[in-house]
């Protein structure tokens, strides 16, 4: 006879956990996520096994952290969740490349990718504002303006993966069907804006890649005269 696990078993085990995390200094797992992250994502050149199984483990942590322990509403959180839940991306590309999509699982890192690139930027922005404009950039630094930034991003990396879908779904018709002068139109304009979209996608990358590297290089020097008087 199957015995059924009793759904007061889940919110136990749940309890349980969301205790554990309250008794953390979750403030250090943050850190240590962005760490990972921006080794992810702004360090290596291509993601591996290794970094993409850890990344999405961080994720699934930090998205459990931040809607259980004891958190404050800040910006920075939501940035950070919105970081959290684009591994949802990589989850689903892994479920449907093992069922034998080719296409789609793709497209669907790619989105990961520029989703991560750019949330990381933004909280690397924030950390410079707090640590030189606190005051002059607090009206600024909302949690009603991260999610609309969050929001914004989202629909911008949507829209360039849908171009990216209907080049491939255009370039599959052109090889299966007859030409048509309005349909070779439109591939040729589909594939031009996709080639300019990825080119600006690549100098993009680079850029953020600097920023990232001088902000937290100007952090870093600003905090360290502060250190030594504190230790003095």
């Amino acid at each position: 006879m199957q015995k059924t696990i009793p759904a007061c078993f889940f919110q136990q085990m749940y309890s349980s956990l969301t205790g554990i995390l309250m008794e953390r200094d979750h403030m250090k797992d943050l850190r240590r996520y962005l760490a990972l992250k921006y080794i992810q994502y702004l360090v290596l050149s291509s993601s591996n096994a290794v970094s993409t199984l850890l990344g999405l483990l961080g994720s699934a942590y930090t998205m459990i952290l931040l809607h259980s322990a004891k958190v404050s509403s800040k910006s920075t959180a939501v940035l950070i969740s919105s970081l959290a839940q684009a591994d949802i991306l990589v989850f689903l590309s892994l479920v449907l490349g093992g069922f034998g999509v080719s296409s789609l699982p793709r497209v669907l890192l790619v989105a990961n990718a520029h989703l991560s690139c750019v949330l990381l930027s933004c909280v690397a922005l924030e950390a410079y504002l707090i640590t030189f404009l606190p005051s002059e950039s607090r009206p600024h630094r909302t949690v009603s303006n991260a999610r609309l930034l969050s929001r914004g991003i989202w629909v911008l990396v949507a829209a360039e993966c849908a171009l990216f879908l209907l080049d491939e779904r255009l370039r599959a018709s052109a090889a299966s069907a007859p030409s048509c002068s309005a349909r070779g139109l439109l591939l040729q304009l589909s594939s031009t804006a996709t080639a300019l979209l990825q080119s600006l996608s690549y100098i993009l990358g680079i850029l953020l890649r600097i920023v990232n590297v001088y902000i937290y290089y100007k952090i870093f020097f600003s905090m360290s005269p502060r250190s030594r008087l504190k230790s003095k």
